[in-house]
C-alpha cells in the first residue's frame, strides 16, 4: 500500500493552475476525446492537456490548445506570446473590455 500512496495522491490532483493563475476562471474541455483545462484572467491564459500523448500527436495537440484559447476565453491570443508545449501552454491574451 505504501508504494501506491504517491500514485493515489497524484491521481487526485488533476489539473492545477500555476501560482500566478490562482483564482482565475476555469473551464474543462474535451476535444476529439482528449481533455484540456483552460485557466484565464483578463490578461493571462494557461492551457493544460490531461492524459498521455503518443509521439507524432504533439503538433496537432498544440494546434488544438491554441485554437481553444479564443473559443473558451473569448479573448485574442498572440501565438508569438505563447510559451510551452503540448502538455502545458502559457501566454498573454487581449480581452474585450467589460461594459
Amino acid at each position: 500500500m505504501r508504494r501506491f500512496l504517491p500514485l493515489i495522491l497524484l491521481a487526485a490532483c488533476g489539473a492545477q493552475p500555476s501560482p500566478v493563475m490562482q483564482g482565475a476562471q476555469r473551464q474543462d474541455v474535451v476535444v476529439d476525446g482528449r481533455q484540456y483545462t483552460v485557466y484565464w484572467t483578463q490578461h493571462l491564459v494557461e492551457v493544460i492537456r490531461l492524459g498521455y500523448a503518443h509521439n507524432g500527436e504533439h503538433a496537432g495537440i498544440r494546434d488544438t490548445m491554441i485554437a481553444l484559447i479564443p473559443t473558451v476565453t473569448h479573448c485574442k491570443a498572440s501565438e508569438a506570446m505563447l510559451t510551452g508545449d503540448s502538455g502545458e501552454m502559457h501566454g498573454t491574451i487581449s480581452c474585450p473590455k467589460a461594459p
